[in-house]
């Protein structure tokens, strides 16, 4: 995987996605993905518990919320660091940069601002920025994402006002 200093093999879509963004992207794979998880999670721990049983809880449904509620927020996690990573250029994003250049090409031709209305300062979009750029690589630590509209993205706007 490439840092976050270097480019990706792939065109750059965004260093900085907004959360709606990245969800808006998700493919059919990284639902599968999150799917896949969230399944597992409960199914592993239910195997684990068949082999070797703590006898704490006698309730099959009270066992398995907790285990289903983590593989539902981790199988979440994990597809949205896969859409970030194609947002980034660090993997196949040929449908992301279609995508890409269809919505930001369609609201600069209207003349409205690219990555959306923002009442924040120029600073303090700048602060948010900082804040969660690349936040996408430390999920597991503290999932962290970007809900601020700013107009730091590491890429050329202009491109968008030609089409």
């Amino acid at each position: 995987m490439p840092s976050p200093e270097s480019p990706g093999q792939f065109p750059l879509i965004d260093v900085d996605p907004h959360f709606s963004r990245v969800v808006r992207f998700f493919r059919p794979s990284d639902y599968v993905a999150w799917g896949a998880l969230s399944t597992a999670t409960p199914g592993l721990y239910y195997a684990w518990e068949q082999i070797n049983p703590t006898n704490a809880i006698k309730q099959v449904k009270v066992k398995l919320a907790v285990p289903t509620t983590l593989g539902v927020i981790g199988g979440f996690l994990l597809a949205y660091q896969r859409s970030s990573f194609r947002f980034f250029g660090w993997t196949e994003n040929g449908q992301e940069q279609e995508k890409d250049m269809a919505e930001l090409s369609s609201r600069a031709n209207q003349g409205k601002p690219l990555y959306g209305d923002t009442g924040l300062s120029p600073y303090l979009q700048g602060v948010a920025h900082r804040n969660s750029a690349f936040s996408q690589l430390k999920l597991a630590t503290i999932p962290w994402f970007n809900f601020a509209n700013h107009s730091h993205h590491g890429v050329d706007a202009d491109k968008y006002s030609n089409n």
